[in-house]
């Protein structure tokens, strides 16, 4: 069994969008997985920033990139990027759902109002 405080490689996710973005209309730039619940939240270049506001409300310190290609984690509590094992399916949101997303509430101008 993989033991890394945090990540538990067998959690399926929950949803393939923020369904915290969803909730209110919202829009993401980037999605996130939690690597212990498998919460999806959108990245900190997000206007709400739901994956850093699951962390502070749970104090599940990893997350894992939800973007097709990428296979990073990042942990809050240390603020470090690695490599760690493989989650189980899907690792990605579908590669026909645009980032940034939602389809058809993303801003002309999300540049202009992401964060970073």
């Amino acid at each position: 069994m993989f033991d890394i405080e945090g990540i538990d490689p067998s959690v399926k996710p929950v949803a393939t969008v923020c369904l915290d973005c969803e909730a209110v209309d919202g829009w993401w730039v980037h999605l996130r997985r939690c690597a212990q619940c498998g919460h999806i939240g959108c990245c900190d270049s997000s206007p709400s920033k739901h994956a850093s506001e699951h962390y502070a409300e749970t104090g599940h310190p990893i997350v894992q990139s939800f973007e097709p290609g990428e296979d990073w984690f990042w942990n809050y509590r240390k603020k470090l990027r690695f490599f760690g094992p493989k989650l189980a399916e899907p690792r990605s949101r579908p590669p026909d759902q645009p980032s940034p997303g939602p389809e058809g509430r993303v801003p002309e101008n999300w540049r202009d109002l992401s964060p970073h």
